[in-house]
């Protein structure tokens, strides 16, 4: 459901429009029903019911409320609505009985009120991933659009704590989890990585920084040697022009904006993020809340059908592939 003040209710309504004559692509709703005003709308029981009733009304699951929504208000009230339809898509995917969650956007500050503890929902779906009484799992951002598949080694931290955060060890475990997620979700049976330089010209041989020498080419070089292909350091201005061109199926990004750069750059309205290294497939739509368009009713639905559309073509891989 997402916020249900933001823009989550219109580009569901309008992605519905867009795919129902698509039964491979029939998704449901974990929300309230009144949101849906612009559609028709049919009440499901469960899950599977959703793919016999996709073609003729938007089906919803429905959770108990709600309360009033003005669009473009956000309202402290929802809050419990918005973590409880997060939790029980959840639950759906882990059991089996949705192929993926599709997450339209939230303003955590809005969720802290009511106990949220997490920076945002990836967190808080690892942490619903979790196995009993284990870890939760290790999420991984990868961004995908206008022809690239970009994963991201940071992400919301200041430029200046990104080198020791890089020397935690992180890089190893984040390649690896890319690569099974390209295999595994994208069908890419033998995929190939670039790691990117953290400073201009991959450091230059050190000349202007030694964090390539130092920490990103020794992960690669241990990566390498267990079978995976990646790059040493790559220049961050010509990388992402190489994968373009076909050498690389995916880029790690050392930084947030290094990455979702030339994503957005390329496809500012139908990015879509993706989270690896769950027991589930997740997608969502690259972009926040858009109170003001919400309000306006003229958010853009692209970049939900291009998650929607994503989810569909994972799930199908993830089905095929040995688990």
């Amino acid at each position: 459901m997402g916020d249900p003040a933001g823009c989550g209710p219109q580009i569901t309504v309008a992605a519905w429009k867009a795919l129902r004559s698509d039964p491979a692509s029939a998704f449901y709703v974990r929300g309230w029903p009144e949101l849906y005003r612009n559609a028709p709308i049919e009440e499901i029981n469960a899950p599977e019911d959703a793919a016999a009733v996709f073609s003729r009304a938007l089906p919803v699951l429905p959770l108990s409320g709600p309360v009033t929504v003005t669009q473009g208000n956000p309202d402290p009230q929802t809050a419990k609505g918005i973590i409880a339809s997060i939790e029980a898509a959840t639950a759906d995917a882990l059991r089996g009985a949705a192929g993926a969650v599709v997450t339209n956007p939230i303003h955590k500050a809005l969720l802290y009120g009511q106990g949220f503890r997490f920076p945002g929902h990836t967190e808080f779906i690892a942490d619903l991933c979790a196995p009993a009484g284990g870890p939760a799992p290790e999420p991984v951002m990868m961004l995908t659009g206008g022809g690239l598949r970009v994963a991201l080694a940071t992400i919301h931290m200041p430029y200046a704590a990104v080198p020791a955060a890089l020397a935690d060890g992180r890089l190893p475990r984040i390649a690896r989890i890319t690569a099974a997620a390209l295999t595994r979700q994208f069908g890419i049976q033998r995929p190939r990585i670039a790691f990117t330089g953290l400073n201009p010209h991959a450091g230059e041989d050190g000349t202007i920084g030694r964090e390539e020498i130092e920490i990103i080419n020794p992960a690669a070089r241990q990566l390498r040697e267990e079978g995976i292909d990646i790059s040493d350091a790559r220049p961050g201005d010509t990388v992402f022009s190489e994968a373009l061109n076909g050498r690389f199926d995916a880029v790690i990004a050392m930084t947030h904006d290094q990455g979702l750069i030339p994503v957005k750059t390329l496809d500012i309205w139908g990015g879509v993020n993706t989270t690896l290294g769950l027991p589930i497939i997740r997608t969502s739509p690259d972009h926040g809340t858009a109170y003001d368009a919400a309000a306006a009713g003229t958010a853009k639905p692209d970049s939900l059908i291009a998650a929607i559309q994503s989810a569909r073509e994972q799930a199908a891989n993830w089905a095929r592939s040995p688990a």
